[in-house]
């Protein structure tokens, strides 16, 4: 928490794995093979903001962010809401805690259901929202409005709607449960870039006046550092890095996000020429002794491939996992 802003809801030493289907050897060791999507993740999501959170896919950014709206379940954990543990509450105590907080999706087309058209997917949400029936229409119109799109819309299939309409026909249906949290998962990456900054300015026009508080979920940093207020980077299941978007991206103390930064073409300041991220991150099947990146960084040293780095406080809102900045402050 910054200050004295509220936590909305929060993660602690989240874990999150993912079964695989055994082949036949493991079927006769009796071993169950996994993959760990997320590796003992604690962040929490304050009143007011806009959460950037980047990293490289696979990295475990979506998996969050489905735990955080309780659309997957955890392995370990806490999951609080407004300061109450909801971690295994019953389904229909779920309920209300969805409807506060929406995930719009990064696949407009496959999270739509292609028989329903977009009045009828409006409609649905709003009767789960609770709204009676005889407003429904209405609001459903007003919705679509509010997300830039006519009421000519309502009657249409996902089918017939270009790539920035069915994106904005998600974030109206989101909108329709009246959340205060509105987590967008890489929302503009699959549309055409003169539609990106159409949806971006949206969201953010939307935020402002509806006062919604944000998770956004992207790969661009530009797009990152243009909007968010606190940003965290994600590495193999694991949250490497947290702060203010100028502590992070200005000052970035991990290789990881320093690594990031340099594989942009001219950076975010004028950083230089693009330099690829050498060597592959590491399988989310194999268990990993010590820090994830240690075998594509640079300046990893023996306690690196060993330990896990513990979680460095640099300032009161800039934290990094990392044994070199462990060691600087012992010194």
């Amino acid at each position: 928490m910054t200050g004295t802003t509220a936590e909305i809801v929060s993660v602690e030493h989240i874990r999150k794995d993912f079964k695989l289907r055994a082949g036949l050897i493991e079927r006769m060791l009796g071993s169950a093979p996994h993959v760990v999507a997320l590796d003992d993740v604690s962040l929490a999501l304050n009143e007011g903001e806009v959460l950037g959170l980047v990293g490289e896919s696979g990295s475990g950014k979506s998996t969050l962010a489905h735990v955080l709206v309780r659309l997957t379940d955890i392995t370990a954990g806490t999951i609080r809401y407004r300061g109450k543990d909801v971690t295994n509450v019953a389904p229909r105590e779920l309920r209300p805690l969805r409807s506060r907080m929406q995930l719009v999706f990064q696949d407009s087309q496959s999270s739509f259901n292609p028989r329903k058209t977009v009045g009828r997917a409006l409609l649905d949400a709003l009767r789960l929202g609770g709204l009676e029936s005889i407003r429904r229409y209405g609001r459903a119109i007003e919705l679509l409005s509010l997300v830039g799109l006519g009421a000519a819309i309502f009657s249409r299939y996902p089918h017939e709607l270009s790539g920035g309409q069915r994106q904005r026909v998600g974030i109206a249906r989101a909108l329709a449960m009246r959340p205060e949290v509105l987590i967008a998962d890489e929302p503009i990456s699959s549309l055409d870039v003169s539609l990106q900054a159409q949806i971006l300015n949206l969201l953010m026009g939307l935020r402002q006046q509806l006062g919604l508080t944000m998770m956004f979920i992207s790969h661009d940093l530009a797009v990152v550092n243009a909007i968010s207020s606190r940003v965290g980077v994600m590495y193999a299941g694991r949250l490497v890095e947290l702060g203010l978007t100028a502590e992070v991206l200005r000052s970035p103390a991990h290789p990881y996000t320093h690594a990031l930064l340099a594989s942009i073409p001219s950076g975010l300041a004028g950083r230089g020429k693009k330099t690829l991220i050498s060597g592959e991150a590491p399988s989310p099947s194999q268990r990993q002794s010590g820090c994830h990146f240690a075998s594509r960084c640079s300046h990893a040293m023996a306690v690196c491939r060993n330990v896990f780095p513990p979680t460095v406080r640099l300032s009161e809102t800039h934290t990094v996992e990392c044994h070199l900045h462990a060691l600087s402050t012992s010194s």
